[in-house]
């Protein structure tokens, strides 16, 4: 899309809500019976330019860096950009789901809904003992680390690879939440016989709260190993593999990669010691 060129980097907060929101309508008008994966390479396409745009101005920042003096904090705003297109995502797919027929919502989102389906199946049910905690966090480390992995080497060979990732997490995120959401509505028709204004957004923000409260650490974690390899991927396409200048962008590169890795296991511990009490 054309609105990179018009409101600048630093003003793109909405535009993960419009970008997602856009596909959804073009995929049902276009292309409905693959609506669900339709949709996600739309979103991709249309946050291409924000994202070269953002990784290509970022790596500039590296030829203005000491090598001693490089660090994650160098890339903060670049970072906030790709939360709020993330978040931005999730929201809009989240209310869709929500507010939109239920038989057009099962078409729209089947990949996702398989996607949950296969996890809960393929899940830990119980979590009750140490043994089983602890065996619970190493699976889910784990399986983060390979996704973590996937996105450092779509952004070293694609540039902006790790963005179909990224997007299709929003969308199996937003899937889930909407989910929540509906079950939790649905009970509490049948309990009280009306649904209130107000428990929309009571349990919307549960729903949220549930998913986010460890899931912001895992997608800030894909964004930085996403970043770190696209800086390197920038550098190469530039022809830039020699000197000083080359040595801080890996420096940089690698500073991102474990703050990544650290990040994995502070989301993964969240996940399974404290999401579970607080919901």
């Amino acid at each position: 899309m054309v609105l990179e060129s018009i409101i600048g980097v630093k003003e793109a907060d909405f535009l993960g809500l419009l970008y997602a929101s856009v596909s959804i309508f073009i995929s049902i008008w276009i292309f409905r019976s693959e609506a669900s994966l339709v949709m996600v390479f739309f979103m991709v396409f249309a946050s291409l330019p924000l994202i070269y745009k953002t990784l290509k101005f970022e790596a500039k920042k590296d030829y203005f860096e000491k090598y001693d003096e490089v660090s994650p904090r160098t890339h903060i705003n670049a970072l906030k950009i790709f939360m709020y297109l993330f978040l931005g995502f999730t929201f809009a797919m989240a209310i869709w789901y929500i507010f939109l027929p239920s038989d057009l919502t099962t078409e729209i989102f089947s990949s996702q809904i398989s996607t949950i389906k296969s996890i809960n199946s393929g899940g830990i049910e119980s979590t009750t003992g140490d043994i089983t905690h602890w065996g619970f966090l190493t699976t889910i480390i784990f399986n983060n680390l390979k996704v973590l992995t996937l996105c450092v080497i779509f952004s070293f060979f694609f540039g902006t690879g790790a963005l179909f990732i990224l997007s299709w997490n929003a969308s199996v995120i937003s899937t889930a939440i909407g989910n929540l959401v509906r079950t939790n509505i649905a009970e509490y028709a049948s309990t009280i016989g009306l649904i209130k204004i107000g428990l929309y957004f009571q349990i919307f923000s549960l729903a949220i709260m549930r998913y986010m409260t460890h899931g912001l650490f895992e997608i800030l974690a894909y964004f930085v190993g996403g970043l770190a390899g696209g800086l390197i991927s920038i550098a190469m396409i530039n022809h830039n593999f020699q000197g000083e200048h080359f040595k801080t962008i890996i420096k940089d590169s690698a500073d991102l990669i474990i703050l990544s890795v650290i990040l994995i296991l502070i989301a993964g511990l969240i996940e399974v010691f404290i999401t579970p009490i607080l919901f």
